[in-house]
């Protein structure tokens, strides 16, 4: 998994944005209020998310983690694949996805293309228990912080290896100390590993 990106802003289209990571162009699908905060020639930092079909690989690219969270979230709801949970994000902040969900807001989630009545109805119903309530948060261009960041990476990369959320937290709460200003993510993931194959 990939869990973030940075690197030099190559090239920016109306659907995505190239960023060149040790000499190698990565496209990154993002939505339009990510791309409207890069500049061609400049450093960029995007948390990412990748999609692996049989046919392709993609990796779309978020403002911060938050939208990456609620990017990843509404995918496990069933009919919602990748593009429409871009979609969601491009239209609604994340805080406005988890309140359209726990409110029941069906209107508020079919101003999304490509979500009906129905579809709706189905990411209220499976995703109400997930989501959690909005978190007051805002996007903000330069993306979370890097002392805050580094939990949500390590954490997701332990889920995403089949760890448990309770368990992954755990192991990120006891490797905190070690972050300091700087936080090197990798050592980190590989400390939260060391201390799960203890426990």
């Amino acid at each position: 998994m990939i869990a973030f990106v940075r690197g030099e802003v190559a090239a920016v289209t109306l659907t995505s944005a190239v960023l060149e990571v040790g000499g190698v162009g990565l496209e990154l699908m993002c939505t339009p209020g990510t791309l409207a905060t890069l500049r061609v020639g400049r450093s960029a930092i995007l948390p990412t998310s990748m999609v692996v079909r049989e046919d392709s690989l993609t990796i779309f690219g978020f403002l911060d983690e938050d939208e990456k969270q609620v990017f990843e979230i509404v995918q496990t709801a069933s009919g919602v694949g990748p593009k429409v949970a871009q979609a969601i994000v491009a239209v609604m902040s994340p805080d406005d996805v988890r309140r359209a969900i726990m409110t029941e807001d069906v209107k508020a989630l079919t101003r999304v293309p490509g979500i009906g009545q129905k579809g709706a109805q189905r990411i209220i119903l499976e995703l109400k228990d997930r989501i959690g309530p909005p978190t007051g948060g805002h996007h903000a261009t330069t993306g979370a912080k890097p002392q805050e960041a580094w939990r949500d990476q390590v954490q997701q990369g332990l889920v995403g290896l089949g760890w448990s959320a309770k368990e992954s937290e755990k192991a990120v709460d006891a490797v905190a100390p070690d972050a300091g200003e700087i936080p090197d993510v990798a050592a980190l993931m590989r400390a939260a590993l060391r201390t799960l194959s203890k426990a």
